[in-house]
This record gives C-alpha cells, structure tokens and sequence, in this order.
C-alpha cells in the first residue's frame, strides 16, 4: 500500500503542480505582447500537458483505483465519492474546454508570427482558457484538500 500511496501523491505533485506552473508561465510570455514568445508558450503548455499533467492523472487513477480496491472501498458517498467527482469535472473540462482552447491558441498565435500582431481571436480564447482554467487549477486543489483531510 506504501508504494501505491507513493505514486498517488507523485501524481498529485505532477498534476498540481503542472497545471500551476504552466499557467503562471504562460501568463508571464502573454505580458511581453511578442508574437514569438507567446507562440512558443502556447505550443509549449501543451507538450507540458502531455508530459506532465497526463502521467499525473493515469498515476492518480491508477494508483487510487488500486487503493480503493484493496481497501474495500464501498461506494458511499463521502469524501472520495465527492473526490472523483470533482477530479471527473476536472477532466471534463480539460478534455471539452481546454484542450480545444489551446489548440485554438496555438493557431491563432502562429498567424501572429506573420503579422506581428496577436490577433482577437487568440485573446478571446486566451480569456476562455483563463477563465476555464482557473476551474481546473482550483478543482484539482480541492480534491488535494479531501484527500489529506478526508472531512466526512
């Protein structure tokens, strides 16, 4: 179970802290303004995403699932029920907002670097990821609160 314990909080490390430090950075090249820095941030977030913040949710998954099992986990609604819920619309925003917000601001940004100017688009998507990921940061942290203080 300590090994199993062990992975769960490696993920919860690559997932939170992914999401957190990703975002500070990506805010950071958006007050430059320069097409190219913005670019490389937004292709940049996402390979981060797939490097760091996937292995950390099959981690959390895996390791919890195996957890839950092993322990006899019934299904009651509790701090875990209330846990996966929130950690499932987590993911659902990342997989229905997010993923196509930055997909879009890759694009919209990369236009950028032949005009020089960053284009609307870019900005009212950029807005969306902002607001949508602010959810998806806070969720996650919630579910790390549960997790460590199993309230009910």
């Amino acid at each position: 179970m300590a090994v199993l314990l062990f992975l769960h909080i490696a993920g919860a490390v690559l997932l939170v802290g992914n999401i957190v430090t990703a975002a500070f950075w990506h805010w950071l090249a958006q007050r430059t303004r320069s097409a190219e820095i913005v670019h490389f941030s937004a292709k940049t977030v996402m390979k981060a995403d797939l490097a760091f913040t996937l292995p950390g949710i099959l981690l959390i998954v895996g390791s919890g699932a195996a957890m839950a099992e092993r322990s006899g986990y019934g299904g009651a609604f509790d701090w875990l029920a209330l846990s996966l819920l929130l950690f499932g619309l987590t993911g659902v925003i990342w997989v229905a907002v997010l993923l196509p917000l930055q997909r879009s601001m890759i694009r919209h940004s990369a236009e950028a670097l032949d005009t020089g100017v960053i284009p609307r688009a870019y900005t009212r998507a950029l807005l969306n990821w902002y607001v949508f990921g602010t959810a998806a940061v806070l969720l996650p942290v919630a579910v790390l609160f549960l997790m460590v203080a199993k309230p009910f």
